[in-house]
């Protein structure tokens, strides 16, 4: 005959060996879908946020070596030049007396889109401006235009 001491351990060992149950796994991924639910949209807009304040941050850089442009040659590089005029001497009328390199290379935007040059602006005296997430004029949220004539 067995005695119950040596019982015990054997079913308390069969036990903890027998893994969770359908409802312990069930909640622990409710837990987590929730968990999900909350976590998931903050991080994907926060990839759209630092892809504004990349974009933002271009601008600003293109927007000062234009102002160099202008300082070393009396006036911005016209529509037909671009920003292309920051990097290689342009050869259209009027040709810059005092050109020098202002960039090294132009940056794309966030999305993979040449920035736009307007000169004249619509906003100031040169804008320069990407056309956010969907690639055109206007929009709101991550689709907004980021340009030079915004803080």
């Amino acid at each position: 005959m067995r005695s119950t001491s040596r019982a015990f351990p054997r079913a308390l060992h069969y036990r903890l060996q027998r893994g969770f149950t359908l409802i312990e796994l069930m909640v622990v991924l409710l837990i987590i879908g929730v968990l999900a639910a909350l976590i998931v949209p903050n991080v994907l807009d926060r990839a759209d946020d630092a892809r504004v304040t990349a974009a933002k941050t271009d601008v600003t850089n293109l927007m000062q070596a234009l102002k160099l442009y202008r300082l070393d040659n009396q006036r911005y590089p016209t529509a037909e030049q671009g920003l292309q005029a920051l990097l290689t001497k342009p050869t259209t009328s009027p040709v810059p007396s005092n050109w020098k390199t202002y960039l090294d290379q132009l940056p794309k935007d966030p999305w993979g889109q040449a920035y736009v040059y307007l000169n004249p602006g619509i906003k100031g005296e040169v804008d320069v401006m990407s056309y956010g997430a969907d690639g055109q004029s206007g929009g709101e949220g991550k689709n907004a235009d980021v340009g030079s004539w915004q803080p």
